[in-house]
């Protein structure tokens, strides 16, 4: 096949493929199912997250318990496994790895390795991910972030100076340059609020401060490609929410339905994603990539974020009914960085994806633990399908790993990251839980029904404490 130039050629030329392409990332969350689309797609991870039962998941048996602070340590941890060297020697081929997250020493052993890594290169990754680039490159390519200002601070009364000149105010947002899930994200209305944060905000270069707002967060994946920038649906963010997370502001899942925001919301959002893509392709960044969005009361739509990378929202994105009209985003990344010719009709795919019946409802949630405690895990639910009686109580019913699998709004798909065994502290991501329907109300609370489903699955985790754990902190496995 010489050159690619619709979707039916897309489909079949990834079943076919016969190069071995491993995504390596702690659990196969992000990219769940991609491994039915593409021929020789495997998972290589850290976290057992089925017991061994996904058919294209490998966890090695014994990974080096090097301290790991992130999840780049972690996945150079991997890579490092002799388990992991010898699984994807004795697979043969040309190896390539796709990964959430990696830096220059991930892109080192892989060219030891002979793997080849299908991202723009990290350096490149991480000037994009900085909060103040961010809205540079938002404003170079029209699309705005809420009103800021960018520079150093200090002191309380540095920040409310530089405020003042901005016209933001004194009710105020403060982001470092790094960071995600509200830990890096500040709310400062006093001087008692900055003194909270004093030593993260002061001791960077450069901070991002912001007019606060009362807004809705949501997000949109899209990939930037040699045909343009393609634009998948835009999602609600759950965040912030107690029952699901210690972090206020930290994100803890997304919704997709057709009727979460007004058409001319999505359609701002489209043309700003589909802009900010074409920008990035300005700066030498190719592939996949995701916006957050801040909607505010007015219905103002305002740049939030951008993650360079697969994202948190990427499971939902990649099956959501466009996908199986005509293919999972993440395949044009594949296609992207592959080599392979083509053109593909951008403004037709991204019309027909913007229409309603292109988008279904299904949510997922990000349970984390929320409790102050320092133990260790002695019962875990496993992953597979659970049921919700009528009276809200939740039980497993069936081992499996497809969404699809689910086949009603009583029922759940749960993949869990914390196990038997592992060490349970406040924060640490307990698993993900994906279920048809909404999440939330039409004010953007949690709803009842994933209350339910809260409380129940977090009803069958058992733990006894402990008075030390050797270990550092566990980086978030999923955002």
């Amino acid at each position: 096949m010489n050159r690619i130039t619709n979707i039916a050629e897309l489909r079949l030329i990834m079943h076919r493929n016969e190069r071995p392409i491993y995504f390596i990332s702690p659990t196969n969350f992000n990219l769940m199912g991609i491994d039915q689309w593409v021929g020789n797609f495997k998972f290589i991870s850290y976290i057992n997250c089925y017991d061994g039962r996904h058919p294209n998941v490998f966890v090695p048996s014994k990974i080096p318990h090097t301290r790991c602070k992130s999840v780049e340590d972690n996945n150079n941890n991997l890579l490092q496994c002799d388990e992991v060297i010898d699984y994807i020697a004795k697979r043969g081929g040309r190896p390539v790895a796709v990964l959430r997250m990696f830096d220059e020493m991930t892109e080192e052993i892989c060219k030891e390795l002979g793997i080849e890594v299908w991202h723009p290169k990290a350096k490149l990754r991480q000037r994009c991910d900085n909060k103040m680039e961010t809205v540079r490159i938002g404003n170079k390519a029209g699309v705005p972030s809420v009103p800021n200002t960018l520079c150093p601070v200090r002191t309380y009364e540095e920040l409310l100076c530089s405020a003042r000149k901005a016209g933001l105010g004194a009710d105020l947002v403060v982001q470092t340059a790094f960071g995600d899930s509200g830990h890096t994200t500040f709310f400062i209305a006093s001087e008692d609020d900055y003194n909270l944060h004093a030593a993260e905000i002061s001791a960077e270069d450069e901070v991002k401060i912001m007019k606060r707002i009362n807004c809705r967060s949501a997000t949109m994946e899209a990939c930037t490609t040699a045909s343009g920038t393609l634009v998948g649906p835009l999602m609600t963010e759950v965040v912030g929410k107690p029952e699901l997370t210690p972090y206020k502001g930290g994100w803890a899942g997304n919704e997709i339905f057709a009727g979460a925001f007004s058409e001319k919301v999505r359609a701002k959002t489209r043309d700003m994603a589909f802009r900010f893509g074409n920008q990035l392709r300005e700066e030498g960044y190719r592939g996949y990539f995701d916006l957050d969005f801040l909607i505010d009361e007015n219905n103002e739509v305002y740049l939030g974020e951008l993650n360079p990378r697969i994202s948190g929202a990427s499971s939902l994105t990649n099956q959501a009914a466009f996908a199986y009209a005509d293919a999972p985003l993440f395949l044009f990344h594949l296609l992207e960085l592959s080599g392979i010719e083509y053109n593909i009709d951008v403004k037709e795919l991204n019309d027909r994806w913007a229409r309603e019946e292109f988008i279904d409802a299904w949510s997922q949630l990000i349970l984390k633990s929320t409790e102050d405690l320092d133990g260790i895990v002695t019962h875990a639910p496993a992953a597979g399908i659970y049921r919700m009686a009528p009276d809200g109580s939740v039980s497993y019913d069936r081992f499996d790993y497809h969404r699809q699998a689910i086949e009603s709004e009583e029922e759940a798909l749960f993949m869990r990251f914390t196990g038997r065994g592992d060490s349970l502290k406040k924060g640490a991501d307990l698993g993900a839980l994906m279920v048809r329907g909404r999440v939330m109300d039409d004010e953007f609370e949690l709803n009842e029904r994933a209350r339910s489903w809260i409380t129940g699955i977090k009803r069958l985790y058992a733990s006894k404490p402990i008075t030390k754990i050797q270990c550092d902190e566990a980086p978030e496995a999923v955002r």
